[in-house]
């Protein structure tokens, strides 16, 4: 599986931005997709997962209420749809995929076998 991570860019605190994640393997073989976030100089951390059959989603304390995370089988694709944005938001994007039944919980970078290539996110105050 490949995927692809784009919609990243600059926008000014309270402003709205939406991630788009494609994935290159039909999406009937992936159990789950997720966003992480890095930080300079601090370790990538969950933002918000979706199981792919159920469509629904788990979401950091962090961003509840404020971001939302989607997808559209018929185009592969995963969605983060992020408003209110913070200053403290700011961090590369990664987008992830989990292809086999796992023990790891979805919160964590173990349960995700497949990455993207990130996208930045720069939110100024």
């Amino acid at each position: 599986v490949q995927l692809q991570a784009s919609g990243g860019g600059l926008v000014q605190a309270g402003g709205s931005l939406r991630l788009s994640c494609v994935a290159s393997r039909r999406t009937l073989s992936i159990y789950g997709m997720a966003w992480f976030r890095q930080a300079p100089g601090k370790e990538r951390d969950f933002v918000a997962a979706i199981r792919w059959s159920a469509g629904y989603g788990n979401y950091a304390d962090s961003v509840k209420g404020r971001f939302t995370i989607s997808r559209d089988s018929a185009k592969n694709t995963v969605y983060l749809q992020m408003n209110s944005l913070k200053s403290e938001d700011t961090a590369v994007y990664y987008c992830a995929a989990g292809v086999r039944a796992s023990t790891a919980g979805v919160t964590t970078t173990a349960r995700y076998d497949y990455w993207g290539q990130g996208t930045q996110v720069t939110v100024s105050s």
